[in-house]
C-alpha cells in the first residue's frame, strides 16, 4: 500500500485500527447495556486526591520518585509533575460513619506521607496549585519518569503542532507559552467516584452537571499561577489551555477542546462515549489484543480497552467511567471538579456535599435539569471559578412559576441546596453526626464568606501590606498554610495572615 504515514511514533495504519477498535468497543457497550449485563448497585463510592510536594522553604520539590520509594505504599502514586503524588482510597459502601472513616483514612495515609516526605526535606501540601510554582518548573524536564506520561505529552504537542499558549484574565493577567504539557501538572484535584446503574447514570451526571459551579463557588482553592492572582479556582482555563490540541484555526472553527464542560444534558452513558468517539481523535491509538464483540458472542465481558484509553484523554469535569470488578461490568461518575484541600475535614466535607446533593437531585420528579438550560449551567460554571465564594448564579426560582434569578451561591448553598443534601445523605443511610458535621463546615464556610482561595488571597495581601515581595509573600503564604492543613481544623476557622 505504498508508504506508511507517520505523525509523533504512530503510523496511519495504527490509528485507522484504533478507530475500528473503539467503534468495535462501542458496540460492545451498547450490547452490555441492551443484555443487562451491568452490576448491581452496591452504594460505592471512592476518592482520589492528587498532591503536591513542597519543601520547609515553601518551594516545589521535584522528587516524587524518592518520595514514593520511601512511603512504600500502593495507595499513593506518581502524578504528571515530579512535584505530584496522587493518592487513593479503597472504595466505601456510603452509609454509617463512612464520612468519619474516610476522614481518618486519609489523616493517617496523609500524615505518613508526610513524615516519609519531610526526610528530604519535603512534604504533602493538599491544594489546588501550588502559589510558588513558577514557569521554570513547569517544563518537559520535570514531568515524572514514567513512559505513558512522555507519550502523552509527544502525542499532544504532535497533535498542536505549535507552542501553548497561556492567557488567563482574572485579577491579574497571565500571558505565557510552553513548548510541553507540563503546566497541566501545576492542577491537583480531588476525584469524586460514584457507582451507578445504567439507569441512572443519566440524571446522577445530569445533577453532577448543574451543582459543578456550586461545588467551585464553596471550594475554589487555586487563586495563583506563576506568581498572578487569577480566577478564584484557576484550574479550569489552565487545564484547557495546557492540553488544548487545537491549533488557533480550529479554535476558530468551533472544534471542541478536550478538555471541556460539554454542551448538552444527556440520556444515557452511551452518548458520552459515542461523543468522545464522534469528536476526539486518539492521542494514544494503542489497541489490546481482546476482539470485544468475539468476547460477548462467547459469553464473556469485555474490558473495551480502547474505549476506557481514549475516555482517560477527554477531560471531562464529570466523566464517564466503564470498570470491570471481579468480571462484572459496572459504570460509574467520575467527579473531577473540586481542586485538592484546604484540609483533610474540607475534602470530606466537599464529599459529603456532593454525594448527598447528586442524590438528592436525581431522584426529585421534576429535575432541576429540565429547568435550566445547559448553557447556563456552563456559564455558572465559569462564573463560579471566577469569583468563587462571592460568586453568583443563575438557578431556577422554586415553586411552579418556573424561569431563572440570580442569587449569590453562598445564599442558594445555606437556603436550598444544604437541605437538600442533608436529605441526601439520609437517603445513603449516613450517620446523622456525620451528615451534620460535614454539613456544617460548608455552611460555616458560606457564612463567612471563606474558603481556600479567599483565605490564601487575604492572606498574600497581608504579606504584601507587611512589606514583604511578591516572591516572599507566596512562600509565606505556603508555608502557613501547609501548617494549617496538617492542623486540620477547617479553612473557614483559621486565622487571617501568613502568620510567619
Amino acid at each position: 500500500m505504498g508508504e506508511k504515514i507517520v505523525a509523533g511514533g504512530f503510523d496511519l495504519s495504527d490509528r485507522q485500527r484504533y478507530r475500528r477498535k473503539l467503534q468495535q468497543c462501542l458496540a460492545g457497550l451498547g450490547r452490555l447495556l441492551a443484555e443487562k449485563r451491568f452490576d448491581r448497585p452496591r452504594n460505592l463510592m471512592g476518592l482520589e486526591i492528587e498532591l503536591n510536594l513542597a519543601g520547609s522553604d515553601g518551594l516545589p520539590r521535584m522528587m516524587n520518585a524518592e518520595v514514593l520509594d520511601r512511603i512504600a505504599s500502593r495507595d499513593f502514586q506518581t502524578e504528571l509533575g515530579m512535584f505530584n503524588l496522587e493518592v487513593n482510597i479503597a472504595p466505601h459502601r456510603l452509609g454509617g460513619r463512612v464520612l468519619d472513616q474516610l476522614a481518618e483514612e486519609l489523616r493517617t495515609g496523609l500524615g505518613y506521607a508526610h513524615r516519609k516526605a519531610a526526610e528530604v526535606d519535603a512534604g504533602i501540601v493538599m491544594i489546588g496549585i501550588l502559589p510558588t510554582l513558577d514557569a521554570g518548573d513547569l517544563v518537559s524536564a520535570n514531568l515524572s519518569d514514567v513512559d505513558r506520561y512522555v507519550l502523552l505529552n509527544d502525542q499532544i504537542v504532535t497533535a498542536r503542532g505549535e507552542d501553548f499558549t497561556l492567557d488567563i484574565e482574572g485579577v491579574e493577567r497571565l500571558s505565557c507559552t510552553s513548548s510541553s504539557i507540563a503546566p497541566e501538572a501545576a492542577c491537583t484535584s480531588v476525584q469524586l467516584h460514584l457507582q451507578v446503574t445504567p439507569g441512572r447514570f443519566a440524571r446522577v451526571w445530569n445533577a453532577a452537571q448543574a451543582v459543578a459551579a456550586v461545588q467551585i463557588a464553596v471550594g475554589a482553592n487555586s487563586p495563583f499561577l506563576f506568581g498572578k492572582e487569577l480566577w478564584r479556582e484557576s484550574r479550569p482555563p489552565l487545564f484547557q489551555q495546557a492540553t488544548d490540541t487545537r491549533p488557533p484555526e480550529l479554535q476558530a472553527q468551533g472544534v471542541r477542546p478536550r478538555t471541556w464542560f460539554g454542551e448538552r444534558w444527556v440520556g444515557s452513558a452511551y452518548e458520552l462515549f459515542e461523543e468522545n468517539l464522534r469528536f476526539f481523535p486518539a492521542l494514544l491509538p494503542i489497541c489490546d489484543d481482546e476482539e470485544p464483540l468475539r468476547v460477548l458472542d462467547d459469553g464473556g465481558v469485555p474490558r473495551l480497552q480502547e474505549l476506557v484509553l481514549h475516555n482517560g484523554t477527554v477531560y471531562r469535569w464529570n466523566r464517564p467511567v466503564y470498570g470491570l470488578a471481579d468480571g462484572v461490568p459496572h459504570l460509574r461518575v467520575e467527579n473531577r471538579v473540586l481542586p485538592a484541600g484546604p484540609t483533610v475535614t474540607d475534602v470530606v466535607a466537599n464529599a459529603a456535599f456532593y454525594y448527598g446533593l447528586v442524590r438528592a437531585l436525581a431522584e426529585e420528579p421534576r429535575p432541576l435539569w429540565t429547568r435550566m438550560p445547559f448553557e447556563t449551567a456552563a456559564a455558572n460554571f465559569e462564573n463560579a471559578c471566577r469569583h468563587g465564594i462571592e460568586a453568583e448564579l443563575e438557578w431556577p426560582r422554586p415553586g411552579r412559576g418556573g424561569g431563572l434569578t440570580r442569587v449569590p451561591a453562598v445564599k442558594l448553598v445555606r437556603d436550598e441546596l444544604l437541605p437538600l443534601a442533608a436529605a441526601g445523605l439520609e437517603a445513603w443511610n449516613v450517620e446523622p453526626a456525620d451528615r451534620d458535621f460535614y454539613l456544617g463546615v460548608i455552611e460555616g464556610r458560606c457564612r463567612r464568606r471563606v474558603n481556600g482561595a479567599s483565605w490564601q488571597v487575604d492572606a498574600f495581601h497581608r504579606a504584601l501590606d507587611s512589606g514583604l515581595d511578591r516572591r516572599a509573600a507566596l512562600a509565606a503564604v505556603t508555608r502557613r498554610y501547609s501548617v494549617l492543613m496538617h492542623a486540620d481544623e477547617p479553612v473557614h476557622t483559621w486565622p487571617a495572615g501568613p502568620g510567619d
